[in-house]
This record gives C-alpha cells, sequence and structure tokens, in this order.
C-alpha cells in the first residue's frame, strides 16, 4: 500500500474508494482462482457498469428476465476488488459474473488463459467527467467537488477513483490481446441496445431466442432500469454507501453529450488538446454527441 487519504487508497499506482477497500483482498487479488467460464465486465467508473450489469444478469438468469426473483444486480454481478455486500462471492456456482475498475495490470493473473471472457465497456470521457463530477456531490465516501473547474482538475490529474481515465483505457486497450476481450462503446449501446445484446450474448456464447431479446431490450433501457429496485442501486446508494442527499442516484441522466451543458468553450477546448495528446496513436472510436456515428 502506498499512501491513503481520506477518500483514496493509492495502491501499486491506481486509486480505489478506501472506504470500501479491503487491503488483504487487494495483496491477494494477484492469485485470484480464476475458472475459465468466468466473466468479467471492465469499466472505468461511470462508464455504464450497472448498465452491463442488467445486461449480464438478464442474459444469464431466466428468472432474472422473467422478473420472478427479486435479487440485485450487484449481487448477481458483484465486484471483484470491492466487497460491499461482505458476502464471500467466491464459491458461488459456474458461471461466475463479475464486474470490476481494475486496470489492467492488476487483474488476477488468470485473466490471461484467454477463457474468462471479459467485456471492457468505454464512454466518451466528456460524458465520464459530467457523470462523475454529480456523483461525487452526491455520494459520501467520495470527496465532494467544489466546482467543475476544480473538479476537471482532479479528474485530469487521476485523483479520483479509477486514477487517469486515459491510462485505463489505453492500457486495457493496447494489452488486449492479452485477453479475450471484447470492447464495447456506451454510445453505440445507447443507439442500438438490440445489437449490442446480441453482441454481447454471442460473446458469452449464451444462445437467446427472439423473446428473450425482447425481454432483455425492454429490461435494460435507461428508464425501465431506473425504476427497477433490482438494477437501480438505490437501496445499495442508501443503506450501504449513503448519501449527502436524498435526491442522489446512482442513475442520473444515461445521456449522450450531456457535457455540452456543462464545460465551458474554455475547458473544452482544454480538454480536447489533453485528449489528442493523451490518445495520439489509438484506434478506438470515439462518439461525442447523440447526432454522431
Amino acid at each position: 500500500m502506498d499512501n491513503t487519504d481520506e477518500y483514496l487508497l493509492h495502491f501499486k499506482g491506481y486509486n480505489f474508494e478506501r472506504s470500501l477497500c479491503d487491503i488483504d483482498q487487494l495483496e491477494n487479488l494477484d492469485d485470484f482462482e480464476i475458472r475459465d467460464d468466468d466473466v468479467f465486465i471492465v469499466t472505468y467508473p461511470k462508464s455504464g457498469t450497472i448498465w452491463t450489469q442488467q445486461i449480464l444478469s438478464l442474459i444469464y438468469f431466466e428468472k432474472h428476465r422473467k422478473r420472478t426473483e427479486t435479487m440485485e444486480t450487484l449481487d448477481r454481478v458483484p465486484f471483484l476488488e470491492y466487497n460491499i455486500r461482505k458476502v464471500n462471492y467466491l464459491n458461488r456456482p459456474s458461471p461466475r459474473l463479475f464486474c470490476t475498475h481494475l486496470p489492467y495490470y492488476l487483474v488476477p493473473k488468470g485473466f490471461k488463459n484467454k477463457k474468462v471472457k471479459i467485456i471492457y465497456v468505454y464512454r466518451n470521457p466528456k460524458d465520464v467527467l459530467i457523470s462523475f463530477y454529480h456523483f461525487s456531490n452526491v455520494v459520501v465516501r467520495l470527496e465532494e467537488a467544489q466546482d467543475l473547474e476544480s473538479y476537471m482538475e482532479r479528474f485530469l490529474d487521476g485523483k479520483v477513483v479509477g486514477s487517469v481515465w486515459f491510462d485505463h483505457i489505453r492500457g486495457w486497450y493496447e494489452h488486449r490481446h492479452d485477453f479475450n476481450i471484447l470492447f464495447m462503446m456506451y454510445e453505440e449501446m445507447k443507439k442500438d441496445l438490440r445489437s449490442s445484446v446480441y453482441k454481447i450474448s454471442r460473446f458469452v456464447e449464451k444462445d437467446l431466442n427472439e423473446d428473450d431479446i425482447d425481454a432483455i431490450v425492454n429490461q435494460a433501457t435507461f428508464q425501465n432500469m431506473k425504476s427497477d429496485p433490482r438494477a437501480n442501486y438505490k437501496a445499495i446508494l442508501k443503506n450501504e454507501i449513503g448519501t449527502r442527499t436524498d435526491e442522489g442516484h446512482f442513475m442520473r441522466k444515461g445521456t449522450i453529450g450531456d457535457w455540452k451543458n456543462h464545460l465551458t468553450v474554455k475547458q473544452n477546448e482544454r480538454f480536447d488538446r489533453i485528449f489528442q495528446r493523451k490518445m495520439k496513436g489509438s484506434t478506438l472510436k470515439f462518439i461525442w454527441d447523440i447526432n454522431e456515428g
């Protein structure tokens, strides 16, 4: 362990949410026993994690799809590095589903067996910034953001949970050949959820009929998830994490291009300059506006 502050735990070059961390668990992550049929969602924070948890839960569990079980998605697809519910998820029957915000270099060494399936969901970083900014003012476990200007500095410097966005996405993308990994763009999932569900289900080798796909697409829309207690994290936010206000939600807007309502011209130009420099040479595609692509 390198150092801690009130909100962040800095471990091996990466920032974790301090209050949700178990140091022993982090120390032993490398040796976490991976099963060949494990499936992992990997994201930088505020990039569609809860959404993809819901999609995978609907793909894998018929009782979730048919609404005959009320188990929350966090219990179906728990975090690898954060044991929020203090439950032993490791001994669950296969196939096990997990999500994580870990950078590529901190994942268990079993990830490289090329059998475990990894779905990496990425989102344009301007919308990640805005979502994270609002979220930090809601959740008591994160440092409150005074204003967008200062928060943007923190975000670009990586002084947030997840560290530097550019490092996270470039690290995973540049080492993609080391893993059995599918990259999914948040914005493309928003624009064509049905095609995205097909793509994910094919990747995880789940054969679904049209009725199944219809049910998944319907229950994985933002509006339906926001009102679904299994998927909206409302109870988790209230009981396990804690908010500064009763108005706070994990799921705020889920839109594309909300950054345009927040960033000044100057802030946007600065962000663009940094993005061009940091992502130079990358072949990843990005969508910045709902009308693109």
